[in-house]
């Protein structure tokens, strides 16, 4: 599949791959971006641009895809081949309801069908992939669900016609780790009652250990190796795998060991280089990796279990240990390993912040406000790691971008090393501000593609008129710290890979030898294999210079392979919180217990035996009035309470708001920890 450039080489962005799903088959397709993966899909519904260039051939059924016409493929396409494409807000129409939308598909592909009975089957689908109050929901418009509902929408459509084949790009990639299990748990479902066969297109190892039957991995536009997902997990015959398999943090053993970085980046697919692709990264490339490119083959003595490496024969024998091949990193020694007893750096008390909601245009008038921080109070010590975790519209980047204001809070108190932001003047901050910065989520619109990086990273050092020789020497010694050649400091922004952007935004973090470094979800706009590097990172710097770091993210797993202490948040408050070991190991709250069960794990064994806490619905709106628990309209331990037997315990968490108290060595906020069964693996 090649893609032809104006003034440029074309992009050769799939070379050669072939594979099968079997009816009712999932496999998952995985990759770093860039591999090929979405675009081979596309090319199987029929919908690359007409400039693509397609070799060989697709076959679904027996024909030939490629021989068909755009009329006939409209006939397949939405009927026998379904796809759930990754953002759901721009698939769907925005001038239509939901209602519409899947009724639209339905008579497309059943002239005999009326509206009226497209409707009621509308409504039935949005049943069945768990939409609440399908009869009103149906006539509401996309911009009215959430995220996962929107997905959840897509599922239905896709299945509307009882599809042989659903292509899953990425479906939730953009979703929170609670809406993501329930997605997975449709889909499953959706292929239960069709019969599909599933290709899941994903960057997720954990997603596709718990859910495929084979696995079929990417690198530069090409399968460099496919087996079933025991076989790929467990006796991987690619350096590629290998080295993502390692690289990928996993929550049962997070913070045991260190993750395994594949530094380098792949090859540009418009200057493929000559042999393997992946040469340049593989440890233990030969000279014939470097002249001649592998195919896809068996090497032992599973004939599935497909390998496109040349040392393939060597790992599969035992010549050469997976282990060796990227061997873990070893870590730095803890400066500070952090006295949980030592003064705080940084206390919070009691902190609220809200947003008032308008209505109207020329004339103006307040209907209610957003409650996005509501009472949270925590500590950070010297040389620890405090995280924040919960689902999107909890309040965790609302509470560190309260930290950053460094002004008086709506209501509470914040210090920073003993300093009340209260109190602080213009002329005070600007050597406070100095004490606390922060490293954004999006390396790329985090920095002024306009400025060399060097400049980029001296900017904290310009506020607080430091002379530019002084200047330049730190810039020097911060890229050097973050793995980076001084010598980059001339170029710009576009010329870095998005690992090593991030890595100059926490060399810019760092300038003004900060006390406490937040990080608002520093990895997750990372691929995995990249996220590892700078994970390691993170860890190095803080051991090294015994810096106190405020933690946000939604993955569990990377939190827990940094951070000594959590706090669990939902809809503006804290519900648990204390020692990362002790939260993630005896989950106390409900809720932290359903944020742990569907956390996914890259183990295919492990994934598909758990014991899981599914939540229903989604997180309710910040701007709601809430009586009692607010997570109670979602909480499984609420719903085990007998409304005859247990009526006064579900009293107290319809009136009364549970409040942080101590349970062993970790506060939570439920009414009802004693008495909670739920099991969590």
């Amino acid at each position: 599949m090649t893609f032809p450039q104006r003034k440029a080489p074309s992009v050769k962005a799939v070379r050669n791959i072939s594979y099968t799903i079997n009816e009712g088959e999932l496999l998952g397709i995985v990759g770093e971006s860039g591999s090929g993966k979405s675009v081979s899909s596309l090319a199987v519904m029929g919908l690359l641009p007409d400039t693509a260039i397609i070799e060989g051939d697709i076959f679904f059924d027996g024909k030939s895809l490629l021989s068909l016409g755009d009329k006939q493929l409209s006939k397949i396409r939405g009927k026998d081949i379904a796809i759930v494409f990754q953002d759901p807000l721009s698939a769907l129409t925005p001038v239509y309801t939901i209602g519409d939308q899947i009724s639209e598909a339905l008579l497309l592909h059943d002239r005999g069908l009326s509206k009226q009975a497209a409707a009621v089957r509308s409504i039935e689908l949005l049943k069945i992939v768990g939409i609440p109050d399908p009869e009103r929901r149906v006539r509401a418009f996309p911009h009215e669900f959430s995220g996962g509902m929107r997905q959840r929408a897509m599922i239905a459509m896709a299945i509307a016609n009882n599809p042989r084949l659903i292509i899953a790009d990425e479906p939730t990639t953009a979703l929170d780790v609670t809406i993501q299990a329930q997605i997975l748990e449709v889909l499953e479902q959706a292929r239960t009652i069709t019969g599909a066969a599933v290709s899941l297109i994903t960057h997720d190892l954990g997603v596709v250990a718990g859910h495929a039957d084979r696995v079929a991995v990417m690198y530069a536009g090409k399968m460099v190796e496919m087996g079933t997902a025991e076989e790929v997990f467990y006796e991987p015959t690619m350096p590629y795998t290998v080295g993502l398999l390692r690289s990928v943090p996993n929550i049962r053993t997070a913070a045991t060991e260190r993750l395994v970085p594949l530094e380098g980046r792949p090859p540009s697919l418009a200057n493929l280089p000559a042999g393997c692709p992946f040469v340049v990264r593989c440890p233990v490339a030969v000279d014939e990796c470097r002249k001649i490119e592998p195919a896809l083959l068996a090497h032992g003595t599973e004939a599935d279990h497909l390998s496109a490496c040349h040392r393939a024969t060597d790992i599969t024998n035992g010549g050469l240990a997976r282990a060796d091949i990227f061997p873990r990193p070893q870590p730095l020694p803890r400066k500070n390993a952090g006295d949980i007893h030592a003064e705080p750096i940084l206390r919070v008390t009691d902190l609220k912040k809200s947003f008032p909601l308008y209505k109207g245009g020329v004339f103006r008038r307040r209907v209610g406000e957003v409650h996005a921080v509501d009472g949270v109070s925590f500590e950070v010590r010297p040389g620890r790691t405090l995280a924040l975790v919960g689902e999107s519209g909890c309040g965790k980047t609302t509470t560190i971008l309260e930290l950053l204001e460094l002004v008086k809070p709506e209501s509470g108190k914040i210090f920073i090393n003993g300093t009340d932001t209260a109190t602080l003047t213009n002329k005070t901050r600007r050597p406070l501000r100095a004490e606390i910065q922060i490293v954004f989520q999006d390396p790329a619109a985090a920095v002024d593609p306009r400025l060399p990086v060097g400049e980029v990273i001296a900017e904290p050092l310009h506020v607080q008129h430091v002379g530019k020789r002084e200047r330049d020497d730190r810039v020097a010694e911060l890229l050097e710290l973050v793995g980076l050649d001084p010598a980059m400091a001339d170029r710009y922004p576009h010329e870095f890979s998005g690992g090593q952007r991030q890595r100059i935004g926490i060399a810019r973090g760092l300038a003004t030898n900060p006390k406490v470094l937040v990080l608002d979800e520093p990895v997750s706009a990372l691929d995995v294999s990249i996220q590892a590097g700078v994970i390691n990172l993170l860890q190095d710097l803080r051991d090294q210079l015994g810096l106190s770091l405020v933690f946000v993210a939604h993955d569990l797993a990377v939190v827990r392979q940094i951070a000594d202490d959590v706090a669990v948040m939902y809809l503006g408050r804290i519900v648990e919180q204390g020692a990362i070991s002790e939260v993630f190991d005896h989950p106390r709250h409900p809720y932290t217990q359903a944020l742990m069960s569907a956390a996914p794990i890259p183990d295919p064994r492990a994934e598909r035996n758990r014991n899981r806490v599914l939540l229903n619905g989604d997180l309710p709106s910040p701007s709601e009035h809430f009586d009692g628990c607010r997570f109670r309209s979602r909480c499984p331990l609420y719903q085990t309470l007998d409304p005859v037997h247990d009526a006064a315990a579900r009293a107290k968490c319809e009136q009364i708001e549970p409040e942080l108290t101590p349970h062993d060595d970790v506060l939570a906020a439920c009414h009802h920890v004693d008495r909670n069964s739920l099991l969590v693996s």
